[in-house]
């Protein structure tokens, strides 16, 4: 109940912001509700689900409590922990869902709604990449000034090859450009391979050279969101593949890959809390008990908005920013747990 409602604002909402994009970009109305809403909803329903579990646990418990119910299960015998087991269960489960889903399936389905903005609401910003720098194999590292997407071409191109630490040849050319399965054409090289204190010079000025380079475009050409287009173990890769050729610019890739760990977490934690917030039967009703779940619930996106930006600003360690969250919501949540009702 609380997704459907609180999803179908968002949709609402975001529809009357976009409708200007749509109407101006000709988006056509099946490409709309398909394309676009069919894939929006299961994507932000997944990302804000520990929220929609913790304002539904208070609501639910919050109503227990008003009329009596949890301290009749107390009175009859049954422990608080008992009464935990089946919230606990079913965070679980709902935890393990958001796993799969935001791990696996939505990775697919984002590539249809950011394809889908790209082509009607908001261009991707592809057009260059400068200041390369990257190790293309165990002995290798390449440097390329500029590259330009859209003619798939580079200037001031330069390629060290060490052995050891000691470097013993580089190609330098005044422009490289991608042909195809790593096939790679300098043009204006020059090569100077070094023995010692004797250096053989190669120039090949006017001159055009195929050479087999480990890399492509996409490996220093990275699009802002493209880390939601891959699932757990594309990331992981991903990562691998990147730190071992030196790049730098990839905390937004590490904060998705442990946010797709750490979100399912929230679920439980998020449920412990508003499990023992709730219990207790205060004057009022639930109002109270909603107020202060809305709060905690607005700290907990804080939290981890802060963390995030930390990583990618700041230089703060992603493993750290994105479990941060949730090490200061499980303290919270057993000081709680320790003043709830047994």
């Amino acid at each position: 109940m609380s997704i459907i409602l609180i999803i179908s604002i968002a949709v609402v909402f975001d529809f009357s912001e976009k409708l200007d994009d749509f109407i101006e970009n000709d988006a056509p109305a099946k490409a709309i509700a398909f394309d676009y809403y069919l894939n929006f909803i299961p994507y932000y329903t997944n990302l804000f689900s520990a929220l929609f579990v913790f304002i539904s646990c208070i609501f639910f418990t919050s109503k227990l409590a008003s009329n009596s119910e949890i301290i009749a299960m107390l009175a009859g015998g049954v422990s608080f922990r008992r009464i935990m087991r089946p919230y606990l269960i079913s965070a679980i489960f709902i935890g393990l869902l958001n796993f799969v889903l935001g791990g696996f399936i939505i990775p697919k389905s984002n590539k249809i709604r950011l394809d889908f903005e790209d082509q009607y609401i908001k261009k991707i910003y592809r057009d260059y990449s400068s200041n390369i720098q990257l190790k293309v194999s165990k002995n290798d590292i390449v440097y390329i000034d500029r590259y330009q997407m859209s003619s798939n071409q580079g200037s001031n191109f330069s390629l060290d090859h060490f052995e050891g630490k000691k470097l013993v040849s580089r190609i330098t050319a005044g422009y490289i450009t991608y042909d195809t399965l790593d096939q790679w054409t300098v043009r204006n090289y020059m090569i100077r391979e070094f023995e010692g204190l004797n250096e053989k010079l190669t120039n090949g000025t006017g001159k055009t050279m195929t050479m087999t380079i480990n890399m492509t475009p996409s490996d220093f050409y990275i699009v802002q969101g493209e880390s939601q287009l891959m699932n757990t173990i594309e990331l992981k890769r991903y990562l691998n593949k990147q730190k071992k050729r030196g790049i730098a610019n990839i905390k937004e890739f590490e904060l998705q890959y442990y946010r797709h760990f750490a979100n399912p977490f929230a679920a439980i934690i998020l449920t412990i809390i508003a499990l023992c917030l709730s219990s207790k039967k205060v004057r009022g009703g639930m109002g109270l008990n909603l107020g202060i779940g809305l709060m905690l619930s607005f700290s907990y996106i804080m939290f981890d908005s802060v963390s995030s930006t930390l990583t990618i600003n700041g230089g703060f360690p992603s493993v750290i920013s994105i479990w941060v969250p949730n090490f200061i919501f499980m303290i919270i949540a057993l000081i709680i747990y320790q003043k709830s009702p047994k």
